[in-house]
Parts: C-alpha cells; structure tokens; sequence
C-alpha cells in the first residue's frame, strides 16, 4: 500500500476506512489530498475489501478548499485552472461511480466541496452537529462541479436555493432534502455504525452490488459526461473573474467583499 501524507487507510473485516487525515486544517482540500484520494480510491477499486467508508479525522469532515491554495489561484493560468478542476471532477466521479459500495461518515462540518464529497457517496452517515453548505457564491466561485450532481439529488429548486443562497444547513435539513442517509444521534458511534453498515452490505452477492452499481451509473453516464466536462470549464473560467479574485482577498482579509461587477455592465458568461 502506498505511503500517503495526507489521507490515512484502515481495512477491518473487508471494510476499508479512508479518513481524510489534515485534522490541523480541518482536513480541506488540497492538489496532494486530492490525488492521494484518487490514487487510494483507484486502489481499493482493485482490492479485495468488499466496501469503503469515507471520513474525516477531527472534529471536521472536510472544510472545502485549503487557504494557502485559495491564495495560489491568482497566479495560476486557466489551463492550470482547468487542470485543477478536472482532478476534482476526476475525483467526484470515482466515487459516485466506485465498484463498491461507498459510506460516508461525516463529523462535523462539510463545506463546499466537502459537502459534494459527503453527499456523492452511496450512503452518507452524518452526526448530529454536522453542517453543510455549497458556500461558493461567498467567495464569488461557481459551485460547477457539484451542481451536477446536486442537481440529480435534489432536484432543480432545492438545488437553486441551496447553490445560490451559499447557505449552511444542518444534518436535519440534509436528510429532509434526501443528501443525507441516516442521522447518528451520538457522534462517539459514529464510525461504528458506518462499519456496521459495511458489515451488513458484504453480506449481499459482491458481483450483484456491482453489477447494480453500474447499472445506476450507466443511466446517467451519457448525461454526467457532458454536464461534468462542461462544469470543469465553468470552474476554470470562473477563476479567470475579478469577483472570484476580490472574494478570496475578502475571505483572507476577513472583511466583507466589495464585488467589481456591481460597477459592469451584466453578461451572460459561457465557457470557452
């Protein structure tokens, strides 16, 4: 098994648990956590484990993008923006695609594109102080790549309220609207009723699981391909805007932006 820095991996009893391991930074998302959960989901695609839960360690699941690559956007081309935004669509794709069952076992607060990872995989456990939010509009970002899938949870009006009101919700609301499976009401069993939820999916036929986990993705697949390789370019481009640069020194400077397109005369924005 390889040597991550960033993500940490425990097999028990044919349940493998990747816990996303930047508990200092409240486990957000950076290029190297990134590929590290690619390359262990990949990996475990290939292994004998029969499901895979998918957790935080902390108190925080996963609290979006990392501050110091925020900081790095401005000096980066579109191309690297592209770049960056098809690694992220690569790795939301894995895992609403993935062999193998998926559980999501979310403590604490799941935020942006950490709210996309909890709610993409097959089950999403949530402990009762979870919160989550597709905050990008804050920042003047385009939730791109999540809106797809969102979309297809939520439908077209809760998804609308939810991407641009960049609200929070809590646990509650997010099994109300269908984003969340079940509510653990003690936050110390958490883990505990994930893996026994892996437990009790490994006693089905694996080849049955499979073969029906594919046959969901294949009813979108034609549908997801196109609107994923379309929201990567709406992601890049949106980088490319003063708004998306002011809200990132904003959010740094913790004050309130001052948004440059207020004083432009509004277009329509299409992706090159």
């Amino acid at each position: 098994m390889s040597t991550y820095t960033s993500i940490e991996i425990c097999d028990d009893s044919g349940v493998r648990t990747i816990k996303l391991n930047r508990p200092d930074k409240r486990n957000a998302l950076n290029a190297t956590l990134i590929a590290e959960l690619i390359d262990a989901l990949e990996r475990a695609a290939d292994n004998p484990c029969g499901a895979i839960i998918l957790t935080g360690a902390g108190k925080c699941f996963c609290a979006g993008l990392d501050l110091d690559e925020l900081q790095k956007m401005e000096t980066r081309t579109v191309e690297e923006h592209h770049a960056d935004a098809e690694q992220f669509a690569k790795l939301i794709r894995l895992l609403y695609d993935f062999p193998k069952p998926t559980i999501s076992a979310v403590n604490g607060a799941a935020i942006a594109g950490g709210t996309g990872l909890a709610t993409v995989c097959d089950f999403t456990y949530a402990s009762s102080d979870a919160t989550f939010g597709y905050t990008e509009v804050k920042i003047g970002f385009v939730p791109a790549i999540v809106s797809a899938f969102l979309f297809r949870q939520v439908g077209e009006k809760q998804a609308r309220d939810l991407l641009l009101s960049g609200r929070l919700f809590d646990a509650k609301e997010a099994l109300h609207l269908g984003l969340v499976t079940r509510i653990i009401t003690h936050p110390q069993i958490l883990l505990r009723e994930a893996f026994n939820l892996g437990l009790c999916l490994m006693k089905n036929s694996p080849e049955a699981l499979r073969w029906t986990k594919g046959l969901l993705s294949e009813h979108v697949a034609d549908e997801l391909d196109i609107q994923v390789a379309n929201a990567a370019k709406w992601n890049a481009r949106a980088k490319e805007t003063d708004d998306f640069r002011e809200g990132i020194r904003a959010f740094l400077e913790k004050r309130p932006p001052v948004w440059p397109s207020l004083h432009k005369k509004p277009s329509r924005f299409r992706p090159v």
